[in-house]
């Protein structure tokens, strides 16, 4: 028997490390702040989400998937489809969901309160990739939940999703050199860092666009892409008009931004 849990972490730390050489020794831009005070309080707030997760949820994506895969509940297992094409449909549309929830949370005012914590990082590396308020967190892991119960998702799809989602993130946030021909072909199929720091400029319009996390498709075929920023990849100002004080970059500001005053255009 293998330990969900256990495989996450450890490919989470390897990707983690392997990111931040990475940066470190290829950085695309010069960074506005310490890196030391960033990743103390967005390390810190990974290890808090992780910590209210396992108090607030009793059941996760990967407990779904086992449950719904011990009663054959959900419309893949109602079709009694191979365990190959239920891996491969779920990637699929679990990727996809995902893009359509990160939509939502630029769209919905209330729920772009809880994602903006998330922007308003003035620097974009791999610590950024981990950084959302815990009541997103929340909120994702019942949406994950209710998709993968409805959908009948393996519990291997579920771990891979999770695992991939969390690389992604990672890669997609790195502040590293990626050159330019490379770029150009990896985007034809998944999020390059270049291509998702647009989604962290200050501009509104560059803000709400590039909501993908893992393939790069649906922001071509739902007219979200932006391929690149208007103001270059060195000159770009990174993070939100608003929170711009450096003391908001510490885990006790980040944690009550939702609920303090301040909106983006």
């Amino acid at each position: 028997m293998f330990e969900p849990s256990l495989i996450r972490v450890l490919i989470f730390c390897f990707v983690l490390c392997a990111c931040a050489v990475w940066e470190i020794q290829s950085p695309r831009r010069v960074l506005s702040q310490t890196k030391s005070l960033r990743w103390l309080n967005n390390l810190g707030l990974t290890g808090f989400n992780s910590v209210i997760l396992s108090l607030v949820m009793p059941l996760l994506a990967i407990d779904a998937a086992q449950y719904a895969n011990a009663h054959q509940l959900g419309l893949m297992n109602l079709a009694q489809l191979s365990p190959w094409l239920n891996l491969v449909l779920s990637l699929l549309i679990l990727d996809f969901a995902i893009y359509l929830q990160h939509v939502l949370f630029h769209r919905v005012p209330w729920l772009w309160r809880l994602h903006r914590m998330h922007h308003s990082d003035q620097d974009i590396d791999v610590t950024t990739g981990a950084r959302f308020h815990p009541v997103e967190i929340l909120l994702s892991m019942l949406f994950k939940i209710a998709l993968v119960l409805s959908l009948g998702v393996s519990v291997y799809g579920v771990l891979i999703f999770e695992i991939v989602l969390n690389a992604c993130a990672m890669f997609n946030h790195s502040n590293a050199h990626l050159p330019l021909s490379v770029d150009h072909w990896l985007r034809k199929v998944v999020v390059t860092p270049d291509m998702h720091r647009i989604h962290h400029s200050t501009i509104a319009r560059e803000t709400h666009s590039n909501f993908g996390f893992c393939l790069s498709c649906w922001d071509r075929w739902f007219n979200t892409y932006t391929a690149m920023p208007s103001q270059g990849h060195q000159q770009m100002q990174i993070g939100l008009p608003i929170f711009r004080q450096p003391r908001e970059q510490w885990l006790d500001r980040m944690l009550t931004q939702p609920f303090r005053n301040g909106k983006i255009n």
